[in-house]
């Protein structure tokens, strides 16, 4: 069992400094401006052998009900209630504020345990915001520095006690072996991408969401893990972390990215949108399987198209899904012209699979994860040296490689080198001759022949040794 811990408070006062400080990691956005984090991002660390769980919050917002703010603080006390203690933020230069006092006697019935936490205590221009704190009735405060790291072993000693204290039967959550933090499990995965291995469904599969602001994002992966988790609403962008959640779906374990909406790149001024959006890139690259979540009524906007380029150069597999089906009048007539588009406009993706969903009722979603699955089983294809080479012998008699200046290309080997993308290397004579369009045609070959649909394929080109060159005559004469 995990020991969790909610960090709280109101915005501006370092809670996501905080979170990257004791993970270890710079995992959540930081910037100046107030309300930068939004969603409830979690992480998990050793503190002294004790496996805990982080959790950093919104800012705690008096707001009205309809608002985006007020979401964002019923999702904080909601993290609140489930963690089994939280840290209570407050701003020591700026000293105690109304706010603070609210929020605090807030914290003070929904929490299990609190530590007082002063942050920003550097310098004389914090003691008198030290001594305030006191005021709020939640023991005496932790004074710290997030962004120095001052005062941060004093902080993950109360922690280990409070843990200890927390403790109903014997020790829990202490393990001998060395604990992996869930971004170094991601870590471990991208560089192990090259190994053979065979898929299980004990294995976590990693997915991210991308798409356009307003797509239904959030909303699907609610619906997958069938919680409210993620913040949702009817304005465009709130996702601005690429949050993680690792969810059970159909009895199969998934590490799902919910990435910040992106925009074209003219459009995006400030620097924090500027944030999300190289955070959501980020999580491509951490992910085994891409989902291209497209809007119904706008579907393969130009964005669209430079997002699914970009996980295509990324070697990821791609699932093209259609949201907001059930507001689709004109279904027939719609996915014949959506087959049509996907064909035209990705041709680097040749049978990309196309799923029409609705995130918000979760019609669809058994086909999505059916697609899914068989998605990634084409990505980790492995073909035989020995079938490859009679299939490249095929081709070739079928249709020969031209020839360049009077010379004949030669095409005599191939091989998987790789899969998580298929790739290929050809032993030929002449490689920086061989057209592109022979390229095309080997790798539509490959995708028709062994059924490696809609996944990026990669084909290299390399000089074979020739076994009358000098160079080689001296390599065996030396071995």
């Amino acid at each position: 069992m995990t020991f969790s811990i909610a960090i709280v408070g109101r915005p501006n006062v370092g809670k996501s400094t905080l979170f990257n400080r004791l993970i270890g990691r710079k995992l959540a956005l930081v910037d100046d401006q107030p309300g930068v984090t939004r969603d409830l991002r979690e992480g998990e660390t050793k503190v002294r052998n004790a496996k805990v769980k982080i959790m950093d919050t919104a800012g705690l917002e008096t707001a009205s009900e309809h608002s985006l703010q007020y979401r964002m603080s019923a999702l904080s006390i909601s993290a609140i209630k489930d963690a089994d203690a939280c840290l209570f933020v407050v701003d020591a230069r700026v000293g105690i504020t109304a706010a603070d006092q609210s929020y605090a006697a807030t914290v003070r019935k929904t929490s299990k345990e609190v530590i007082l936490v002063a942050n920003k205590a550097e310098g004389r221009a914090a003691e008198s915001g030290i001594y305030e704190s006191f005021s709020l009735g939640l023991g005496e405060p932790v004074s710290i520095s997030a962004e120095h790291g001052i005062g941060i072993d004093e902080l993950k000693e109360k922690i280990v006690k409070l843990f200890k204290f927390s403790q109903n039967h014997g020790v829990f959550g202490f393990d001998d072996n060395s604990i992996l933090t869930s971004d170094e499990k991601l870590y471990k995965t991208i560089h192990n991408r090259d190994a053979d291995f065979s898929s299980s469904s004990n294995e976590e599969i990693q997915i991210s969401i991308i798409g356009r602001p307003n797509s239904g994002k959030s909303t699907l992966i609610n619906k997958i893990a069938g919680n409210k988790r993620l913040l949702t609403g009817p304005e465009a962008g709130i996702t601005r972390d690429a949050i993680s959640s690792s969810i059970n779906w159909r009895g199969q374990r998934f590490r799902i990215f919910d990435t910040a909406g992106m925009r074209k790149k003219a459009k995006i001024q400030n620097r924090l949108e500027k944030l999300s959006v190289s955070d959501g890139i980020r999580a491509i690259r951490f992910s085994e399987i891409v989902v291209l979540l497209l809007d119904v009524n706008s579907p393969f906007d130009t964005q669209d198209l430079k997002i699914a380029d970009l996980a295509e150069r990324e070697g990821r597999c791609v699932v093209v899904a259609v949201n907001k089906w059930d507001l689709e009048i004109s279904k027939n007539k719609k996915i014949l012209e959506l087959r049509k588009k996907l064909c035209n406009l990705l041709p680097q993706l040749l049978g990309v699979p196309l799923v029409t969903i609705s995130g918000l009722s979760g019609v669809g979603l058994p086909n999505l994860h059916k697609q899914v699955l068989l998605a990634y089983e084409v990505w980790n294809t492995r073909i035989t040296t020995s079938r490859l080479n009679n299939w490249l012998a095929d081709k070739i008699s079928l249709h020969p490689p031209p020839s360049v200046r009077g010379k004949r290309i030669r095409m005599r080997y191939i091989t998987q080198v790789k899969s998580r993308p298929p790739s290929f290397v050809i032993f030929t004579s002449l490689p920086d001759n061989v057209p592109e369009s022979y390229k095309r045609y080997l790798v539509n070959g490959l995708r028709k022949d062994f059924g490696i649909m809609g996944v990026p394929i990669r084909l290299m080109l390399r000089t074979g040794n020739n076994p009358y060159d000098d160079k080689s005559k001296k390599r065996r004469l030396i071995s």
